[in-house]
């Protein structure tokens, strides 16, 4: 900014004569003031509009830190920064396992989870939890069943005799795989039996159940060769995880979540395409006394298993009838539970969406 001065010059000079005197002086007009310049208006930098504030949210995947698909799709969002360019911060949590994710969704305290389609089918009809399903990463189940190449077990047809492990209560597509594959139920020995795949290897039964993107790894990585079955390959309708979100939570904050789920699906496709460095985000999430090389065979087991027509996350109305009505033919649902609740496509479809 300028200051104006006004200077003001008077000049009188007296002359004198050195004997004559003077005449007297003449009338001099006083000067004109002058007048400070008008200022120009003082006008500010323009203000960069303020960024909005993120949405918080809460993610818990449904299991300790591991490479589950749908978990790394939101380690990568979270670490690459996807979520936070669709205007969300979003905590990353993990469950312990005894369903304490789905108390807490249910609860308002997460936004976000994972559940298997057969447990959210199942938890609606009972005890009537509102959960649903906004998309589905696990287009097949991740149950198998696994005999040592050893053994001569060729086919389920070859479990008749055998005794043949499962965990918690036997799961229905063991009993869909075994009618699929003409063997006779009756003549399989079925054997309650815990999370520790060595049951198997020191011959405690003949078939142990698994999850094909985890036990596989650790039974060849201690020297032994395995024949896998999984009972989408007798034509039996299995599907896996999906991210799973509240009735309240949907009808509220849809805009939300499909801002959630664009940036999970980015990052599962981020993932596909470099797995070694989702690889290392993964880590970050379960430490160091994680195997990096099993974190990598369960990440590309999860993505063979994820591929649908629509892209990752896609659901239909058909593949939910038709898991239901196979659990509903052994009695692990009711054969009037309404389906269509259990899940929504619009979420995805608002995703897809820039």
């Amino acid at each position: 900014m300028h200051k104006a001065f006004a200077f003001t010059f008077v000049a009188a000079f007296l002359l004198s004569a050195c004997a004559v005197a003077a005449p007297p002086p003449r009338a001099t007009a006083e000067p004109a003031a002058v007048s400070a310049p008008t200022q120009a208006p003082v006008q500010s930098a323009p203000t960069a509009p303020a960024e909005p504030a993120l949405v918080p949210m809460t993610f818990m995947a449904g299991y300790k830190p591991q490479a589950n698909l749908p978990f790394v799709g939101a380690y990568v969002a979270k670490e690459r920064g996807f979520f936070r360019e669709n205007g969300l911060d979003v905590t990353i949590e993990h469950s312990p396992g005894r369903g304490e994710h789905v108390q807490l969704l249910v609860a308002g305290k997460v936004q976000v989870t994972t559940m298997d389609a057969a447990t959210i089918l199942q938890r609606r009809a009972d005890p009537g939890l509102p959960v649903v399903s906004i998309a589905l990463i696990g287009q097949k189940g991740q149950q198998a069943f696994a005999a040592l190449s050893k053994s001569g077990i060729r086919t389920p047809k070859d479990w008749e005799g055998k005794t043949v492990g499962y965990k918690g209560t036997p799961p229905p597509d063991l009993y869909a795989l075994l009618t699929a594959a003409g063997a006779d139920v009756n003549k399989v020995s079925l054997v309650n039996v815990g999370f520790d795949p060595r049951v198997l290897t020191e011959g405690q039964v003949d078939v142990y159940p698994l999850f094909k993107s985890n036990e596989p790894y650790l039974l060849r990585k201690w020297g032994h060769e395995i024949t896998l079955w999984e009972a989408a390959d007798y034509g039996v309708p299995t599907l896996g995880l999906a991210y799973v979100s509240s009735e309240a939570y949907i009808q509220a904050r849809a805009d939300e979540l499909s801002r959630f789920l664009r940036a999970a699906l980015q990052g599962i496709a981020y993932a596909q395409a470099y797995p070694d460095e989702a690889v290392k985000i993964v880590m970050q999430y379960a430490g160091p006394e994680t195997d990096p090389e099993h974190m990598r065979y369960m990440l590309e087991t999860e993505l063979r298993d994820a591929q649908s027509e629509r892209g990752f996350g896609w659901q239909s109305q058909e593949q939910w009838q038709a898991l239901a009505q196979m659990l509903a033919k052994y009695q692990a649902l009711p054969a009037d539970a309404d389906v269509s609740a259990a899940f929504t496509t619009a979420i995805w479809e608002a995703a897809q969406k820039k």
